[in-house]
């Protein structure tokens, strides 16, 4: 296939046809780096010939939203190169593999172990921002809920200076044994519990400077907003701060997908994590915080105390 001036919306629908028949498909297009600073639709006339520019992350956003991987493209000239997709296999996921004990679907062995978040340009660029947002070289206590391996921990010790992450009281908590281990290998002089989140006040964990959760209070068992109010009242100084992680995406055949699943639909589905984050949201605004929302493919909300 050489595609010139047909529409995206063409070419949408045509290759979703092709990827139906086949597991990989391949086209040719213009070179984007012929036109640098030229707007996707832009009208480029080559040799007499019309074409519709796009940029190359424009056929890397095309591959995603088809579920595919981009292979590197291959130039075939100064004007023209070849792109190539190969479906991404859906059923290579944690969301969908099945473990024999509840607690361990995140643990050591799991699918999920194998996922480095602070390795995604989209997530570590706003976590380690909603990071120094809230000041974390002043957050003394700091208390993360799902810490699984300790990676959020790791971005701490990363921004502050190593006499003041060795003064940090971080304590962390996950239902999983298996990961609690590792985190405490990785923090030998850090606090880990194993336990399930609706059991925190069975632990006297006193009140912190930074509460952070990112991709677990919206978990199926606990119930979200009874939970979060519980977290600001109970677990969070005065002058504290939040930093909640709430996932717009899912993670595919090694892929980091833009787009959260919901039951029962084709499609993602913003409405829950738009509802969830509104909530947090306006209760923290009664409560005089400042709050803002960031990022992409985890959507962030960062609360601190209004002076």
């Amino acid at each position: 296939m050489h595609f010139t001036h047909e529409s995206m919306l063409e070419i949408l629908e045509l290759l979703k046809e092709k990827l139906q028949e086949s597991d990989e498909v391949s086209f040719e297009v213009l070179n984007p780096d012929i036109a640098d600073g030229t707007y996707a639709g832009e009208i480029i006339e080559l040799e007499g010939r019309r074409y519709l520019y796009r940029s190359l992350k424009a056929w890397s956003d095309l591959a995603q939203l088809l579920f595919c991987k981009m292979r590197v493209p291959e130039k075939l000239s100064d004007e023209r190169i070849r792109v190539h997709f190969i479906k991404l296999n859906t059923q290579s996921s944690f969301h969908t593999k099945k473990v024999e004990k509840k607690q361990e679907k995140y643990g050591l062995d799991s699918h999920f172990f194998n996922i480095h978040k602070n390795e995604e340009p989209v997530f570590i660029e706003a976590y380690s921002k909603a990071l120094k947002s809230v000041g974390i070289e002043k957050r003394n206590r700091i208390l993360n809920l799902g810490i699984n391996r300790a990676d959020e921990f790791e971005v701490i010790e990363s921004l502050v200076d190593d006499e003041v992450f060795a003064q940090m009281d971080l304590v962390g908590i996950d239902h999983s044994q298996t990961a609690i281990e590792e985190a405490q290998k990785r923090f030998v002089t850090k606090c880990f519990y194993t336990l399930d989140l609706n059991n925190m006040n069975t632990l006297d964990l006193g009140k912190f400077d930074l509460i952070i959760s990112i991709g677990t209070l919206q978990s199926p068992s606990i119930n979200f907003k009874l939970f979060f109010n519980s977290l600001v009242q109970n677990y969070l100084n005065p002058n504290g701060a939040m930093i909640l992680g709430f996932p717009n995406s899912r993670w595919l055949d090694g892929e980091m997908v833009y787009g959260a699943k919901m039951p029962n639909y084709s499609d993602s589905d913003l409405s829950l994590v738009i509802g969830d984050i509104h909530y947090c949201k306006k209760y923290l605004q009664q409560k005089k915080f400042r709050v803002r929302i960031t990022g992409r493919d985890y959507l962030f909300l960062t609360a601190t105390k209004i002076s």
